[in-house]
């Protein structure tokens, strides 16, 4: 029988070290960049994942217009938004809402993989979307990340 023990360890919220990261969405499929996007501001892409503990990064996205559908996605897919009325479910294309809100794609998309629950809502507030090259985060020092 073997002695040793070994315990888990488990992060605390206070033991947290929080980065800034930046994403460039130029020529990025939408999918693809939200499942990398919400594993970095859940924070599985550090060795000290804890799942009760919002442990991930900040991220910005700059050139959120310019993001890409694959397929016939751009025509087909459509966004439902529900005014609280009876009949009152708006809809949109994935074309008309690049063109009037290019960030509510990306944000929808990421909001879709976080958790819905306290946590989940916490973790939203980390994701910051910009259209354009620039943000207005100089001053917290972001570094690109490489996926």
């Amino acid at each position: 029988m073997n002695t040793l023990s070994y315990k888990t360890k488990s992060l605390r919220p206070q033991d947290v070290q929080r980065k800034w990261y930046v994403v460039d969405a130029e020529g990025e499929i939408v999918g693809r960049l939200a499942t990398k996007i919400a594993d970095v501001l859940r924070g599985k892409h550090k060795p000290d994942f804890t799942p009760h503990v919002d442990g991930g990064d900040h991220v910005i996205v700059i050139n959120c217009e310019k993001i890409r559908f694959t397929g016939a996605k751009l025509d087909q897919k459509i966004y439902d938004h529900y005014t609280g009325y009876p009949g009152g479910r708006k809809t949109r294309t994935a074309k008309e809402m690049l063109e009037k809100r290019p960030a509510n794609v990306i944000e929808k998309a990421v909001r879709g993989m976080i958790p819905k629950n306290k946590l989940g809502r916490a973790i939203i507030k980390k994701l910051h979307i910009f259209e354009g090259a620039s943000h207005t985060h100089q001053g917290q020092k972001p570094e690109p990340f490489n996926f």
